[in-house]
């Protein structure tokens, strides 16, 4: 499958895929490293991004008088259910393990899947679901050696879960706006709501949102930049091309990057049987982007890459 740029170039989506995977596996990494509570790194990372989208979208923002009611309404409910899954999952980290939460979070694509069929009529192809369950029990067995550890640990769990399902949600209502506004106007409204919504939640918990040290700006910054930017965006503009289930067996990889990267920077070791699972992850996926290959071209416009 190619995606036409333009006349004088083109690619393949596989590659702007692995580089979302990339670049959300760090996603934990940063929550980990900062001391601040998740719903001010969720608020920073919203706003941060929606400032460093400003000044590659001026040209677009006239398009914002053109979107409808129903339009604005499903903006503001995938803005709320970006902020939810955020501070749920965010705060899976502090109490279970990198593994554990990110593999948790892998269960997006069998909500989507659902969802999809569900409202959409969006039947996948045989093939594909047997990958997405090979992924899947690859997924469980990475976080199969501290699930359930302790109370505290199944709370962590918990959270996961329903981050994952309402990042389900988002990219639910995510694929049916795309159809009528452009995936940098979409990003950019959507970061902006979700900022919102964090800085009521703040408000209304008394959670302080200034004074925190220089290092924790850099970790607010990176996490805009790194898992956002390079990530979410990248997903959100791949969204008009593919199907949701596509992007959110993508998502599937995280779990190892990030198991990985735990291990490295945290010391959280990871198991043979992990590692293993791992394996399964990437089998299923490979899988999963066989079936769902399309042999026809999708043209794009140079606009939408400034997303």
């Amino acid at each position: 499958m190619k995606i036409s740029i333009s006349s004088k170039m083109s690619i393949s989506p596989v590659f702007p895929l692995i580089v979302g995977m990339l670049a959300i596996s760090f996603a934990p990494i940063f929550v980990r490293y900062s001391n601040a509570p998740v719903s001010v790194q969720g608020m920073y990372r919203m706003l941060f991004t929606f400032i460093l989208m400003l000044p590659f979208g001026v040209k677009q923002l006239p398009g914002i008088k053109a979107i409808s009611r129903k339009d604005w309404l499903l903006l503001l409910a995938a803005g709320f259910f970006l902020a939810l899954h955020f501070l749920l999952w965010m705060a899976s980290l502090t109490y279970t393990s990198i593994a554990s939460s990110t593999i948790l979070l892998a269960l997006e694509p069998v909500f989507v899947m659902v969802g999809a069929f569900l409202l959409f009529k969006d039947k996948p192809r045989k093939f594909a679901v047997i990958g997405m369950i090979v992924a899947l029990i690859g997924a469980i067995s990475i976080g199969s050696g501290d699930i359930t550890l302790s109370q505290r640990a199944f709370f962590g769990d918990s959270l996961s879960f329903f981050g994952a399902l309402a990042v389900a949600v988002n990219m639910l209502i995510a694929k049916q706006i795309l159809k009528r506004v452009s995936s940098f106007l979409y990003s950019f409204i959507v970061f902006g709501v979700t900022t919102v919504c964090f800085a009521i939640y703040n408000v209304a918990t008394s959670t302080p949102m200034s004074g925190y040290a220089d290092r924790e700006w850099i970790v607010f910054l990176l996490l805009a930049i790194v898992p956002t930017v390079f990530g979410h965006m990248i997903f959100n503009w791949l969204l008009k091309y593919v199907k949701p289930t596509t992007i959110s067996m993508s998502v599937l990889a995280e779990p190892v990057g990030a198991s990985l990267l735990g291990m490295l920077l945290f010391r959280e070791m990871v198991t043979g049987f992990q590692l293993i699972g791992g394996a399964f992850v990437i089998a299923g996926l490979i899988l999963y982007m066989r079936a769902e290959k399309q042999t026809h071209p999708v043209e794009v416009e140079n606009e939408a890459l400034s997303a």
